[in-house]
């Protein structure tokens, strides 16, 4: 997994709230369990004109002009700001990896749903949640200011906006950690790769019946 630290990234603003994952990734393109490939499909139904399906040229397909992502001063956004509820519907880890295939590393919103907001510190992207009021005054800068930009600091869990405000955010010290260390489960679990293996050769000796071959 990718370390964490600062983001300082173009802004997208996607104000609908209730966005469920599979609007972030439709159910037909979750026919692969790699990380990577899903981000040209991210949120399919409403970036493209025609219905999508896995293997179809993206390239060849007609973009729907009003959806907010294909607008040309939004093309290249690491952060993407969202409303209430952000990541309801399934329990697709799908949906954080389309995100960050796609280019996202930060998702701002006021609340997300329980196991997507999980399933984002665990593939490298850093949900901050901050007051619907604060949110709806980002809303309003990013449509007032084209080319809007903020610096998302996770060692110091701040934000900095253009005009040098500062904006706090509260994060769990352990996510936080792997985060900056880029520590995904299995990260976390080869840390400790070293005694896993004298364990297993320990078990080994002490009862090497178990490892008999059967027939």
């Amino acid at each position: 997994m990718e370390k964490f630290a600062t983001v300082e990234g173009l802004v997208a603003p996607l104000d609908r709230p209730n966005v469920d994952t599979d609007a972030i990734i439709p159910k037909q393109f979750l026919n692969s369990i790699k990380r990577s490939g899903f981000g040209p499909n991210l949120f399919d139904e409403w970036r493209y004109l025609e219905q999508g399906e896995p293997g179809m040229e993206n390239a060849k397909r007609s973009l729907n002009p009003d959806f907010i992502l294909n607008e040309p001063r939004y093309q290249g956004a690491s952060i993407l700001l969202g409303r209430d509820n952000f990541g309801c519907g399934s329990s697709r880890e799908h949906a954080v990896w389309a995100l960050l295939d796609y280019g996202f590393r930060v998702v701002i919103a006021p609340s997300f749903a329980d196991i997507f907001f999980n399933n984002c510190f665990k593939n490298g992207v850093l949900p901050v949640v901050l007051p619907a009021q604060t949110v709806e005054q980002l809303f309003q800068e990013v449509a007032a200011t084209p080319g809007y930009r903020l610096s998302v600091d996770l060692p110091a869990q701040q934000i900095c906006t253009p005009s040098q405000d500062v904006i706090s955010f509260e994060v769990d010290e352990f996510r936080k950690d792997c985060l900056i260390r880029g520590l995904d489960d299995i990260g976390l679990t080869l840390q400790h790769a070293a005694e896993i293996r004298e364990f297993e050769e320990r078990r080994r000796r002490d009862a090497p019946w178990i490892f008999d071959k059967q027939d």
